[in-house]
């Protein structure tokens, strides 16, 4: 664990706070083809297929971009990474404005993408300062940021009808900026940075940041993640679209209930960093699978009319989701969403503490990815189905399979590599813990049987 001496609670604050802002700017961006991407497929005459694509674009690269960007902030350092990420990112959110084929505009969501690696660079940065028994709460309070989905939902509408959806780009572009100039300035070298740049010790090389990902635990908790956050990022995304079909809304209005599922999909992290840190990951995890079946579920029935025959005629029964009742359904969904979030990325800097910047970059990639294939999915089946309510279906079986997995397969893994653990029940999240039963009083502990001497 690396050392945190000389550090004081105002740098602490200061790295978190600065960190989260700059995070919420990038996820604002990331998301802005939810709001003008409805325009522009309007102008261009797009399928659902291929807004779905257009809008799923950026995820691409906001995905694969956490792999070298967790690597490079391991390297080079958080203060250094966020503003030259946010930098780039501003250029490509600029030039957007001068593209008019849907060809061209994928080329160009794939570099305003950038703007989702800020997450590993934040949580790189961000977990450098803070003692593992509080990493769980700051970085649920930096994955925050999130709520810049929120902000594009909500405050992107109206934009899009002051200035139009060309100057709404500039407008996001320019403040990614600001931001970025204002991090550089007011952002201190985090100490590991710190502490090489004293002994003179050169950066750690990338083959060694690596090393971990052949690890299948790693992959367990990019699976978790593939939901609780690509689909976070999808939703985000298709919701405004959905509502505008499916219940003949306005944008602006769409965008309001669209920013109601992310604002709770986003400022609750923090409370499941908290539930982590003294409940155990596990448990948020189950709980956040539990609930989103349930919501799911519901949501997941399309508007349906019923027959029967009666006794004296024909009886007709309809029933279906209002859009009160339907908004209501996303923001519990999206509530454990969040905490779910929260609680994968607990796991990362307990179990690999120098090694936060890849192993959370390819968590984060795998979690992205769900975000770039799922709406590509929905306009799909929107397509083939004509049921506007079928991507619902599809995500109520991922969480299906995903809580089976969870609950069965991952059982017994860890059964079949420590036979001694075959009748305990409350194995901890922290994996130099365990959690222990009290003695029999006969004398004899319960659980794991101590190795012949």
């Amino acid at each position: 664990m690396h050392t945190l001496k000389g550090v004081s609670r105002t740098d602490q604050y200061r790295a978190l706070g600065l960190s989260t802002f700059a995070f919420t700017i990038c996820f604002a961006v990331w998301t802005i083809f939810s709001i003008i991407g409805v325009k522009i497929k309007q102008e261009l005459g797009l399928s659902d297929t291929q807004f779905g694509l257009l809008v799923a674009t950026p995820v691409l690269t906001g995905s694969v971009s956490r792999i070298f960007l967790g690597v490079w902030t391991e390297q080079f350092g958080g203060r250094v990474m966020f503003p030259l990420q946010m930098l780039i990112t501003a250029v490509c959110v600029w030039l957007l404005t001068s593209v008019h084929s849907y060809e061209i505009f994928l080329v160009a969501a794939l570099g305003l993408g950038l703007a989702g690696g800020s997450f590993i660079v934040g949580v790189a940065y961000t977990s450098r300062w803070f003692e593992k028994e509080r990493q769980g709460t700051a970085l649920g309070i930096f994955g925050a940021g999130n709520v810049g989905a929120a902000v594009t939902n909500f405050a992107a509408p109206f934009l899009v009808v002051a200035l139009g959806w060309e100057g709404t780009a500039r407008v996001y572009a320019v403040v990614l900026v600001i931001t970025a100039v204002l991090f550089f300035l007011f952002a201190k070298t985090d100490p590991v940075q710190q502490a090489r740049k004293e002994s003179g010790e050169g950066p750690v090389s990338a083959s060694s940041q690596l090393e971990p990902l052949k690890n299948i635990q790693v992959w367990r908790f990019a699976t978790y993640y593939f939901f609780v956050f690509g689909a976070f990022v999808a939703l985000a995304s298709f919701l405004p679209r959905y509502y505008v079909g499916a219940y003949g809304l306005e944008l602006t209005t769409a965008g309001v209930f669209a920013g109601l599922y992310s604002l709770p999909g986003s400022v609750f992290r923090a409370l499941g960093g908290w539930m982590s840190d003294k409940w155990g990951a596990r448990a948020v995890m189950y709980m956040t699978f539990i609930v989103s079946l349930v919501v799911l579920f519901i949501m997941s029935y399309p508007q349906t009319t019923y027959l029967v025959s009666g006794i004296n005629g024909p009886i007709e029964f309809n029933f279906g989701v209002s859009v009160g009742m339907f908004v209501a359904l996303t923001v519990v969904l999206g509530f454990v969403m969040s905490l779910g979030k929260a609680a994968v990325y607990k796991h990362i800097p307990v179990y690999y503490p120098h090694h936060v910047g890849s192993v959370g970059g390819l968590v984060g990639m795998i979690g992205g990815l769900g975000g770039f294939f799922l709406p590509i999915a929905f306009g799909v089946l929107l397509d083939l189905t004509n049921v506007w309510t079928a991507p619902f279906m599809l995500l109520f079986v991922l969480v299906a399979v995903s809580t089976i997995w969870m609950h069965v397969v991952i059982r017994r893994m860890e059964r079949s590599r420590h036979p001694a653990l075959a009748d305990e029940k409350y194995l901890s999240d922290v994996p130099e813990k365990p959690l222990e039963k009290p003695e029999t009083e006969a004398g004899k502990t319960s659980g794991v049987t101590k190795p012949a001497q």
